[in-house]
Formats: structure tokens, sequence, C-alpha cells
């Protein structure tokens, strides 16, 4: 903001509710700092199950009440699940849309009417909350979209109407998932070239047209349309192309402010946020110990994320598959990653053999500090599922990625990722130890396709940093939406 100043008389408030996901929650954690640091008093709105996910976690002295920086929940319509697993996100979409406008209305009510609390100023809701809008469109109070995944993801999800008006989806059977029907090439996207069926996002691979996520997805789409300003976490130069579409698609004006988390760095003030953490799974930090004692860009980082899942087939495939490759490896495996609620050890318990080929090599740990991880100097490469946070991560501390996408965008996030920045190699959805083998050992020391991948994510780091210095464009974005922000008008 730089030229203005705000008093606590004059504070703006904005109430912040992400999608009830990790990923999701973990960038509007760092946007709810960013703007407490430059003055706003900050009601972050978790669900009921989140909240104690989080308190279980990081510990009750993470969600105390700080300065101008509160906690609040409201439920989210399901019943009581595992506080150790992920919800499912089909369920978790549909609950949501159709059952939180009126707690969070009620919410803000109750904050409307608080002496302890500013005036609401504007909502910020996730690209997937249009909940939280129409909450607040109900109260009179403006809202902000926060679109936290990729612009070239976006992209993807804004074909769905157009696809589904030519009949292109749904699919015709279930057939044309593996057929090669995918394969076409999707030509309607200006500027934008070499796109293929089986890049768009995943939700609208489906023979039914009453498809839960297919409709949710279009619903959020069509409340995107309507949103005045859209925030979303990336930087210009690295989805230029994606991001001149979207201008041109939507009438809102569009701020890119990422990669947030070095954004973050840029900022004053944040040591009083320093409790604030949004892991849902407690993190385990000996990880970095052993880290320190591996040899530079040695070691290979794998974690699929908050949400995939697989079979135990295909976890053993990858555990042999980095167990040959005779390379240290650190290995994130959730509690609820394998389908079925297996874990690694009943997998592979009974293979003394791939014990032996692991030992003193390979770390497995379920949840890791991820963003530190990243910058180790031991770590030389990431093998992920391509979520947006994780894709930003890995650029900004230089590291290349192999892509192995689960759903949603991330099949967006990994062509973008292969093809247009030249940092990442897929891995086939049908996993095979000899190619996951392959594709390490190219990744961490080929003189070819890795060391072109090893350079070019260099190239995009620098750009990033670049991009979140006080210069830059993601810098003087923020400005910019925290000057839209303090204008904003409420709706008509």
């Amino acid at each position: 903001m730089g030229s203005r100043s705000i008093s606590d008389e004059t504070k703006p408030h904005a109430v912040l509710v992400p999608y009830p996901a990790q990923g999701h929650i973990n960038p509007m954690t760092h946007l709810a700092k960013l703007l407490h640091s430059k003055g706003f008093h900050i009601t972050y709105v978790n669900t009921e199950f989140n909240h104690k996910r989080l308190l279980r976690s990081r510990g009750t002295h993470a969600l105390h009440a700080l300065p101008h920086f509160r906690f609040e929940t409201i439920p989210d319509g399901l019943p009581p699940s595992d506080l150790d697993a992920g919800q499912d996100p089909t369920s978790i979409s549909y609950s949501t849309s159709n059952n939180c406008v009126a707690p969070l209305v009620e919410l803000m009510s109750k904050l409307k009417q608080s002496a302890s609390a500013p005036p609401i100023t504007c909502v910020v809701h996730d690209g997937i909350a249009s909940f939280a809008a129409k909450a607040a469109n109900i109260l009179g109070i403006p809202s902000v979209l926060f679109w936290t995944a990729s612009s070239c993801g976006l992209v993807g999800y804004c074909q769905y109407p157009y696809l589904l008006h030519n009949a292109t989806f749904p699919l015709k059977d279930e057939s044309d998932v593996t057929n090669g029907y995918l394969e076409t090439k999707l030509e309607c996207i200006p500027g934008i070239h070499n796109f293929r069926l089986r890049d768009l996002p995943s939700f609208i691979r489906t023979t039914d047209p009453q498809h839960i996520m297919l409709n949710f997805v279009v619903g959020e789409i069509e409340a995107a349309h309507r949103a005045s300003i859209i925030v979303i976490n990336t930087f210009h130069d690295f989805e230029k192309s994606s991001l001149d579409y979207l201008s041109s698609l939507l009438p809102a004006h569009i701020y890119t402010i990422g990669p947030l988390h070095l954004l973050l760095r840029q900022i004053n003030n944040t040591t009083t946020l320093s409790s604030i953490a949004s892991n849902l799974w407690k993190e385990d930090s000996s990880v970095l110990h052993w880290l320190n004692s591996q040899s530079p860009a040695s070691v290979l980082y794998v974690n699929y994320g908050s949400v995939t899942t697989m079979s135990s087939a295909q976890l053993a495939e990858f555990a042999w598959g980095l167990a040959t490759t005779k390379r240290p490896f650190l290995w994130v495996i959730r509690p609820d990653l394998v389908e079925g609620g297996a874990s690694m050890s009943t997998v592979l318990s009974s293979d003394s053999e791939f014990k032996k080929q692991i030992e003193g090599r390979g770390m497995i740990t379920t949840w890791c500090p991820q963003e530190e991880v990243l910058n180790h100097p031991a770590v030389g490469g990431f093998l992920t599922h391509c979520g947006w946070n994780s894709t930003l991560e890995s650029v900004c501390a230089g590291k290349p990625m192999l892509c192995w996408p689960f759903f949603a965008e991330q099949p967006t996030n990994c062509r973008y990722a292969c093809v247009e920045w030249g940092i990442g190699m897929e891995v086939a959805p049908v996993v095979e130890r000899e190619e996951v083998r392959r594709l390490v050992l190219e990744l961490m020391e080929g003189e070819n396709r890795g060391k072109e991948m090893r350079e070019k994510v260099l190239e995009w780091k620098n750009k990033a940093e670049e991009a979140t210095n006080p210069t830059g464009s993601s810098y003087q974005n923020m400005e910019r939406m925290i000057e839209a922000m303090l204008n904003i008008k409420p709706p008509v």
C-alpha cells in the first residue's frame, strides 16, 4: 500500500473464508497474514471439523486470539469423521454449497453487531466457496474472489460450459478415458495451443451429466463471472497466456499477487503471526535433521499432497521404483494415502528385500514442513501430484518435478510444467517401477532433459523472486489490490 496508513479507528475488516481443504487453507492463510500486516482486522472462518484438526496438529496455542486476528467457525453440514483423514471432496463440495450460507450469515451478523471488531469491509472467499459470496450479498457486504489454484486451471474450468454445450462432454462411454479420445486437441482457447482434452481439469471426465463435482464446478465458474475483484496466487510472467485469456473473458479486475509465500517474506510485521500455521497434519520436523546428513542435491522428495489416494499396487510400484534408483529419498505417506486404509508398513511389511534396499537412504514420514524441505540444499527434485501450492513451492525452491497428477486441475498444471515451463516430466497414470526408476535418474542426474529442467527451474525461481520484490509485478499488484479492497462498493 505504501502511501496509505491505517489507524485502529479506521481499520478495514476482512472476513476470510477458505474452501475447507488443505491446499486451499494454506494460501488463504498466507493472504490473511499479508492483509493483517497491511493493517486489516482479520476474521478467519474455518469449518468446525478443520478447526479441530488444526488444534490437534498445531496445539491450542496456534489459534489463540492475536491483536486484530480472530478465528471463527461454522459447521460444514457433514457427519463427524476421522480427524486424521481428509474429507471426501465431493461430499464437502456438495455440503458447503448447500449448508453453509445460513451459518455464515448468522456469524457475520454477530460480527456486525460486535463492539470488539471494526465494521466488515469485505468478505474474501475461495474461488470454489461461492456460498460465502451469497452470504455476503444477503448482508450487503462486498466480496472478493481469491482463486487459490493456477490461472491455467481456471482457464480449463472456464471451458466446461462450452464443452458441455457442444457435446464434447459428458463422455459417451467410460472407455473414452482410455481409448485415445482424451488426446483430442482443444483448439477453442485463443492464445493457448496444443491443449488436449486430458489436460483439462478432471471433473469433466464423466458419463453422467448430473455428476456432483461437474455441476458444482460449473456453478462456481458462473459465480466467478459475477465477481468484481479476483485475486490469484500466481505471477504474471509465469502464466501470461492464461491471464491474458482470463482478462478477456471475465469482467473482474484480476490481481496476481503470487507466489504468496515469497511475497510474505517481503512484508514487515509478520513475526506476530508466526504461531499461525495451516497444516492439518502434525509435521515431522526430524526430516530436516535427516536431510542435514545428505549430500547436496542428492535427495528426491516425494509427496502426493493432501487428497491423492492410490492402490496398494501403485504404492508398491512407486516403492520399488524409488528403491532401484539407489538414490536417497524422503517420502511422505499420509495415513489416508492408500485406498482401503492400508499403510506403507502393511503393503511392504513382508518384503524384507525392500527394507534392505532402502536402509540408510530412504526416509518415510506422514507429513513434513514442505516449504523448508524443498528449500533444503540436500533436495534435488520433487515427485509431486502437481497441486498448485506444491508447484509454486517447487519453482520457488528451484527444484524440478516428476508429475503424477491425481484430479481437479492437477493434469492442467502437469501439462504446463512439462510443456510450457520446461520444469517437469510426467509419470504415466499406470505406474510402473522401471519408468519411475528411469525418470528419477533423469531428473536428478540426467545430462539431457534432466539438465534442461534443472536449469529452467532456476530461471523461473529468479523470475518469481523478481515478481515479489518491491518493484515486481506481484508486489505492485498487491498494493493495487489493497487499494481496491479499501474502496470496494457494497453489492447493489
